[in-house]
């Protein structure tokens, strides 16, 4: 068993434990970071694997967005995140851990790419990964890319719609009519008279002293 094994299966196993951790965790943000990490583990697992590409575009989209694919299910949930918000220290641990635990993966690829005399590749003639999954995607699995590409845009436009939805008590903004809005409709000038306040009445303590002879 070499080096490029060893790492293979230490990368699996932190993806695995890390994985689980996502769904048995209880608090969000706990979950989350866990996803992160799971997400660079299986982009660690794909670069040793020889598909650099699809490694490197599992940690763009997926760990650069996961953040935010969070607080927008928060937002759609109508989660309390007051408590989330209170407190953010007691979640440093967890993501310093995560964070150490990706910076030793990366090192550990680093050092296993460097010491591989031939790199790894997923095109047995030795040309650019990126080449043969394009080939590959666009010439015998096109429809099935097509087809998850019309999946995905239903996602979009449902989450939309859900977005967009009437609410009891929700404010919503309509920016045609935002547009059309003239300074007559912002501002109502009102003429009122001038009226004399009325006189306040003397306090007590002076009128006792106006009553002594």
């Amino acid at each position: 068993m070499d080096l490029a094994q060893i790492a293979f299966f230490v990368f699996a196993a932190l993806a695995t434990l890390s994985a689980v951790a996502v769904i048995s965790v209880k608090n969000p943000v706990h979950a989350a970071l866990s996803l992160v990490l799971t997400f660079f583990s299986v982009a660690c697992v794909w670069i040793i694997a020889g598909a650099e590409f699809l490694g490197v575009a599992l940690i763009l989209v997926y760990v650069g967005a996961v953040m935010v694919l969070f607080l927008f299910v928060v937002m759609m949930l109508d989660i309390d995140v007051a408590p989330l918000r209170e407190g953010y220290v007691r979640y440093l641990p967890v993501g310093l851990l995560v964070a150490v635990v990706m910076l030793v993966e990366m090192l550990t690829l680093i050092g296993v790419k460097a010491a591989l005399v031939a790199p790894l590749t997923a095109d047995p003639s030795g040309g650019s990964n990126t080449k043969w999954l394009a080939m590959a995607l666009f010439t015998d699995f096109l429809l099935p890319f097509e087809i998850a590409a019309v999946i995905l845009t239903v996602a979009v436009i449902a989450a939309v719609m859900l977005t967009l939805r009437r609410r009891p008590g929700a404010k919503h903004q309509n920016p045609s009519e935002q547009a059309r809005v003239r300074a007559a409709d912002r501002i109502r000038i009102i003429k009122m008279d001038a009226v004399k306040p009325a006189a306040a009445p003397a306090p007590a303590a002076d009128a006792a002293q106006e009553a002594k002879p």
